[in-house]
Parts: C-alpha cells; structure tokens; sequence
C-alpha cells in the first residue's frame, strides 16, 4: 500500500524506475530463489530427527518444523526431538506446530521435547512442549510463562483468548496425563516452574542435562540423529515476522526513495524499493493490522509532500506519525509474549529523532541548496522584463538580460518585438505575457 502511494506521489525519472525494477529483481531472487531450500540430509528408517529450536515461534520457525515432520514422514523416522530454548512468540504459528504434533502422534510418530540446562520453553514455547509425548529438562531450564496477549486489543478480546488458551493447555496436559492444575496457573497467573518444581507438579516427565541422557531415557540409543534446524529462508521469514522491523523497514524505503529524488543516487533508490517490499512481505506474513499500514501510507504521503514544501517539518510529522504506524501493525495479533519491550521503545524514539534529523537535514541544508539552483536556473526570471526576438504563437524566442530564452505565450499569441514580462517556467523554457501597454521596440 504505501509503495504504490509512493509511486503515485513522486514522479521518478526513468534512471530511478529501472533502479527501482533492479531492487524489486534482487529481493524476489533473495525470497523465490536459493535462500527457499534448506539444506536437506537423507533420513534413514529408524532415525531421530532433532529440530533445533532455539528461536522465537513464528512463522519461520512453523516452516522449519513441519519441514522436520515432512523429513520424518518420507524417511519413517523413528520420533522428533525438539531440543527447545525459545522465549516465546506468535500464538497462530504456535497452534499451527501444536496441531502438526497431533496429526504426527495420529500416524505413530512420537514428538517429545528437551528442556537443555539454563534454556527455556516459554509462553508460547510451553504449549510446544506440553503437546510432545514427553518433556525432559535440564537443570537451571524453565517451563512457562503461559499468559497470551491480544496487542491493543480490548478487555474482551484478551479474555477469550486467554480463556481459549487455557483450555488448550489443560487439555494438552490431560492428554499426556500431566498436573492440570499447575498446566493451568501458567496460563491463569502467569507462573513459570523451574525443573525441579515441573518434575515435583508432575508438569514434566524427567531430568535430563546432556542429549545422550535424554536418549537413553528415551530409548533412542544407537539411532542416527539427523540435526535440522532453520534454513537461511526460514530464518529470513523469521526475520520479517517482527512487526516493529517490517514498519521500520518501510518507512526507511520512503525515506531513502524521497532523498533520491534530491540526490539522484542509484543506490538509495535500490535500497529504498527492497527495504519497503520487504516491509509489506513481512507484514503479509504476520496479517499486519490494516490501521498501521493505512498510519505509514499516510505518514509516507507527509514525507513525500516534503519535496514540494522544502520546510522540514512535512518530514519531521511524516515520520514521527510513522513511529505511530510502527506501533499499530501489532495491532489485534496475539502474542506471548508480546513484543513490546524497552528494546522497543528505543526503537520508536530513535526513529522520531531520524525525522528530526530529517526535517533539520531538508530545511537547513536541502533548503539553501534548491534555493541557490532557484536563484540561477530559469526561475530567477520569474518577474523579470525583455522582448520578443520572433513571433510568439504561442512558442518562440524572447531576450531577456541579452540572453534568448525559448517561451510560450499565455495569450496564445504575441507579436514581434513586443514588450514581455516572465510569469512562470514550464520546462526549461519560460511562461510570458505581454506587458501592459507596451509598444514596439
């Protein structure tokens, strides 16, 4: 959205299009081409495949793992280990793994998760968890917290959701024949249990600080492991499902695009188009909230009404109502945890000092200088006197200061050697009329 009002607010030389075109080629090779395939090892019958985990959950995260699931089905894997350390995430990309360990558990094929030493399964990694089959920790892990949060969203809305994710996971524990009621205070009042509390609940199955341990308490032992983890694809998903990076990275593609138009500098336009189409393909990914994109089309309008007002301050209120728009694309999604944090706030208040900067950098330096190429280009004319050199019908030649100008008449015809007065530039030639009561020269 805000790149096709950028497109229709500023018009681009031909030189600034194809740079455009080169950008839009270079992230459609980065999404659609090499970056698409994992890299993939041959699973054996009888293999344990061991996903990786030590991500946030999102939908990169949700690829790698049913891409796990697939390698398992296709080399009739013996089970999956997650080997989790994850602080949290998206709750649909969590539901869609939960629902993926189901379906596994309905063909036969055992999920189970490991806990490493000092690492976590939190907020929406515990759910991932409390679906495998069993659960082992490590010492000095932890297990929750489980609260989700609706971003902006009302009393209501948080209550339902936290409402249907406690019966998600009281029934998750209830299937594994885990302690409903502690499953439940992670969800209710937002406890967390390190593992020696989860094993003394009977929240988890076991205790267990290397993966040969977990493999022998399993009855894994001697099976080839097969290691996935997310590939450079995956993790570049992963990247764009950030609702704060996605905003930034398309208000700084209007930034860059409008400063083009200032500097004519290829680069800025190529950076600007990948940087804002990679913005609205990481929101796509999420289903960014449409209040934000409708806050960063209008702020883009702002800064790009900047290249006609020149003051700075079209800027400065383009981008700080960006800031804004960065804040509400999180708007209605459920996360947990969420992704607001002091991280964050440094985020929004170094992007409304860019546009500080910005208006300064557009009113105090940009100013002089499109003033000054003013001051000696054809619009240092405008009100200045001179005479036809031929006949004006209604283009032809005038002088002005001894110099010929091109120039079209606005009455659509003026004589020979008439007096003139410059009322406009359109091009590189000047827009005149005849003066009042001029006569012959």
């Amino acid at each position: 959205m805000a790149f096709r009002l950028l497109m229709v607010g500023a018009k681009l030389s031909w030189f600034q299009s194809k740079s455009l075109f080169v950008g839009l080629v270079i992230l459609s090779v980065i999404s659609n081409g090499f970056l698409a395939h994992g890299i993939y090892r041959n699973v054996t019958s009888g293999s344990v495949i061991i996903v990786n985990f030590d991500v946030g959950v999102d939908p990169g995260s949700a690829l790698m793992f049913q891409r796990a699931l697939d390698q398992a089905a296709s080399g009739s894997a013996s089970a999956v280990l997650i080997q989790m350390n994850t602080p949290g995430g998206l709750l649909s990309d969590m539901t869609a793994i939960v629902s993926s360990i189901g379906n596994a558990n309905a063909t036969g094929l055992k999920v189970y998760a490991w806990v490493p030493p000092n690492a976590l399964a939190a907020s929406a990694g515990s759910y991932i968890a409390m679906a495998c089959n069993k659960i082992l920790m490590g010492d000095g892990s932890a297990i929750g917290p489980s609260t989700p949060e609706v971003v902006g969203g009302t009393s209501l809305e948080q209550n339902h959701t936290q409402a249907a994710m406690l019966k998600l996971m009281v029934g998750l524990a209830e299937k594994w024949g885990r302690n409903t009621t502690t499953a439940s205070r992670m969800v209710q009042l937002d406890e967390a249990y390190s593992v020696g509390e989860a094993l003394r609940y009977h929240l988890i199955d076991g205790h267990a600080n290397s993966l040969s341990d977990v493999m022998s308490q399993l009855g894994l032992n001697g099976l080839d492991q097969v290691i996935v983890g997310e590939s450079l694809y995956e993790q570049f998903i992963s990247a764009l499902s950030n609702p704060i990076l996605d905003g930034v990275l398309i208000l700084v593609g209007v930034i860059a695009i409008v400063l083009d138009l200032q500097h004519g500098s290829i680069a800025l336009t190529i950076v600007g188009a990948v940087s804002i189409l990679a913005g609205l393909v990481g929101a796509e990914v999420i289903k960014a909230s449409i209040l934000g994109f409708f806050i960063l089309a209008l702020s883009a309008l702002l800064i790009i009404l900047e290249l006609k007002l020149g003051h700075g301050f079209a800027v400065m209120a383009g981008v700080i109502l960006g800031a804004a728009g960065i804040f509400f694309l999180a708007n209605g999604i459920t996360y947990s945890p969420s992704p607001f944090n002091p991280i964050t706030e440094i985020i929004i208040v170094a992007v409304i000092a860019l546009g500080i900067l910005l208006g300064i950098y557009f009113r105090w330096i940009l100013g002089p200088i499109r003033q000054k190429r003013k001051m000696t280009g054809p619009e240092s004319l405008v009100g200045q006197s001179g005479v036809t050199v031929t006949d004006l019908s209604p283009t032809g030649e005038v002088r002005i200061q001894g110099i010929l100008w091109g120039a079209e008449a606005i009455s659509g015809s003026i004589g020979k050697s008439r007096r003139i007065i410059v009322k406009g530039v359109k091009g590189i030639s000047l827009v005149v009329d005849e003066e009042s009561g001029s006569a012959k020269s």
